[in-house]
């Protein structure tokens, strides 16, 4: 078990959620499902018998997904972040979280269809942000901040000056 673990709000679609996303990442598992009892039900208000908590992984990060109400939302404040390997991994990440309701963004930014935030972007930009040459890090933000879905060949380009 992580000693740090996310813990995401959902008003009644926790297990719905945590399907998806064990769907999405080829590392990833399902746990323990838990279910309000008489008093949970009683205290939070939530149905006894519906889905409390649903436990998962995503590539050896456990996620803990909780029916908890309407009374808080996602927002962009707080996002996950996907390193991508290839244009074509970035690109399925990118399809697969955006659609269904998702929305996208700038600068590799979207949210899912169940309003979390997501930022999906390529390894190879780590490494050129990380460079230490102001002039190519600064060529390299100017072409992430006209790109929606990021194109590691265009980032490259940039960051090369060409």
């Amino acid at each position: 078990m992580n000693k740090i673990a996310p813990c995401l709000w959902f008003d009644d679609k926790a297990e719905e959620a945590a399907r998806f996303y064990t769907s999405v990442f080829k590392n990833s598992k399902l746990g323990a499902i838990t279910r309000y009892g008489p008093e949970a039900a009683k205290g939070s208000g939530r149905p006894e018998g519906s889905v409390m908590t649903v436990a998962f992984e995503l590539e050896g990060q456990e996620f803990l997904a909780l029916n908890g109400g309407p009374q808080f939302k996602f927002s962009e404040a707080i996002s996950l972040m996907v390193n991508c390997d290839t244009q074509a991994e970035l690109d399925k990440m990118w399809e697969t979280l955006s659609g269904g309701g998702g929305s996208t963004s700038v600068c590799g930014w979207l949210k899912d269809k169940y309003g979390l935030s997501w930022q999906i972007v390529p390894k190879a930009m780590g490494a050129m942000m990380s460079g230490g040459d102001p002039v190519k890090i600064n060529r390299v933000m100017a072409a992430v901040m006209q790109m929606t879905r990021l194109d590691i060949a265009k980032l490259q380009r940039a960051y090369d000056g060409s």
